[in-house]
């Protein structure tokens, strides 16, 4: 595609008018999309934040039409699945992304990316489908990120020392839920932001950061693009972040699985990737402030794991009786906070676990996907936390695979957690097993925070972090927190 017709921003489609003749379309398709964040809950309208016509429909085929849209949700409670309790709406009125394919028909390659036929207004008689599975508009895509500038409301940023070269065939990763991303000849990955907020996302944040440090076990960013609203207080929303594939590298989840069921040893991997981790939080220590973490702090951090628990409790009955012993893990930590213990809190990983971790063919292992908790609220996951909050994620993925195993492996999740810690040590001089009482915390935070997820998307996984809260809700402080039993 020419470079004018990848600057094309034009303003010929009235925005009002486009949205009212997709409005009825889009309350049917998007709800049914993975990724769509307000699921039981149904969409009573849509505000238009922006609309940029990358390609004019219907002079061009396929007319392309990037979309900011608001849904639109009455508040209402979600019921959990399994249990007579119901919880409170995680979110309402999100914002999301969609880039739009306009033709007057479907060939039949994109008859899967249908969203429906248009009656009225400015695209009546088109057909709209999902432009994320077109080929065409994928490298159209592509061609804008070599282009930095802006186009509409749309700013388009890169690396100019990385050459991001023409005719990479585009294909679409069908394994994601909240998020879309295109892969390019096996050399590059588009990740883009279906449901988008403003302020500065830690997927971009934080792997610039990391380059800037030097670090090697994150994909540096090679190009992104963001859209900037009118008005200079406006916060961008970042939309999409461009980095190198790492071709013929191992999901650790799924490499995991499979070394489980081979009955092969995965604890030189554990304890490779526990240095990786620590080197991954070196360097974000270098890179971006830290803060120190004295009584008040600590206490917040104590009673909003509490407020937490208490309200997984309220909804998902099976966590009750073990309320009281996952209480204590809390209660030890705020008083230790109250005795004057200090922590060192820096910018972490915030959602780290195997499936974020990717081992290359010369056995290296890298971290990807530092968007955090998505569900969390955007300033929360760019606060300063101690580091073993991730340590305590990735203990808990370990327990995982092996509860996922048949039959259960718990010595497998305990060698491979200690493992971990180990490595952990060797490359950052501190042993996370060494500070019980906060890791304690946090894996119990995660474990609660993983009963509520699973009680309410996949209520036959329920045992699985139901059998960890057993064993953190036990009386014994001698445990070792690097142990899976």
């Amino acid at each position: 595609m020419s470079e004018a017709a990848t600057r094309r921003g034009t303003t010929s489609i009235a925005p009002p008018d486009l949205l009212a003749s997709l409005d009825p379309l889009l309350r049917e398709w998007l709800p049914r999309q993975r990724w769509f964040a307000g699921k039981g809950r149904p969409v009573t309208g849509f505000a238009l934040i922006s609309a940029t016509e990358l390609l004019e429909p219907p002079l061009a085929s396929p007319g392309v039409i990037h979309l900011l849209v608001q849904a639109e949700q009455h508040h209402q409670p979600i019921h959990v699945a399994g249990t007579p309790g119901h919880s409170s709406a995680p979110h309402a009125d999100d914002c999301y992304q969609l880039l739009i394919g306009v033709r007057k028909a479907l060939p039949p390659h994109l008859a899967p990316a249908l969203i429906g036929h248009v009656t009225h207004g400015p695209l009546a008689g088109q057909t709209v489908y999902e432009g994320l599975h077109d080929p065409g508009i994928a490298e159209l895509l592509l061609e804008r990120l070599r282009l930095p500038g802006r186009l509409g409301e749309l700013r388009f940023g890169r690396d100019t020392r990385v050459d991001i070269p023409f005719g990479l065939v585009p294909r679409a990763l069908g394994a994601e839920q909240s998020n879309t991303s295109l892969v390019y000849g096996d050399t590059f990955i588009l990740k883009l932001f279906r449901r988008v907020v403003p302020g500065v996302n830690p997927d971009l944040e934080l792997p610039r950061a990391l380059a800037r440090q030097g670090c090697g076990r994150v994909p540096a960013p090679v190009a992104w693009f963001e859209s900037h609203q009118p008005g200079a207080a406006a916060e961008p929303l970042v939309l999409g972040v461009l980095q190198p594939y790492l071709k013929g590298s191992a999901d650790g989840w799924e490499l995991a699985l499979r070394m489980l069921a081979e009955g092969a040893d995965f604890s030189g991997e554990a304890r490779a990737l526990g240095r990786a981790t620590a080197e991954v939080h070196l360097a974000l220590s270098r890179a971006l402030p830290t803060a120190t973490l004295g009584h008040t702090q600590v206490e917040q951090i104590a009673k909003g794991m509490t407020e937490r628990l208490e309200a997984a409790a309220q909804a998902v009955p099976a966590l009750r009786p073990y309320a009281p012993g996952l209480r204590s893990a809390f209660d030890a930590l705020a008083q230790l906070g109250a005795e004057g213990r200090i922590w060192t809190a820096q910018r972490v990983h915030g959602d780290l676990h195997l499936g974020q971790c990717l081992r290359a063919p010369s056995g290296d292992w890298s971290i990807i996907d530092f968007e955090g908790e998505p569900a969390r609220p955007l300033g929360e996951r760019r606060m300063p936390q101690p580091t073993v909050r991730d340590v305590a994620g990735m203990l808990r993925s370990f327990d995982y695979a092996a509860r996922s195993h048949q039959p259960w492996a718990p010595e497998w999740a305990d060698t491979c957690r200690a493992a971990y810690c180990r490595g952990y040590a060797e490359a950052s001089g501190s042993d996370p097993r060494t500070e019980p009482v906060i890791l304690r915390a946090y894996e119990t935070d995660k474990a609660v925070y993983e009963v509520l997820y699973e009680a309410r998307h996949r209520p036959d996984w329920l045992p699985v972090p139901l059998a960890a809260v057993r064993r953190l809700a036990a009386p014994d402080p001698a445990r070792d927190p690097g142990s899976g039993r």
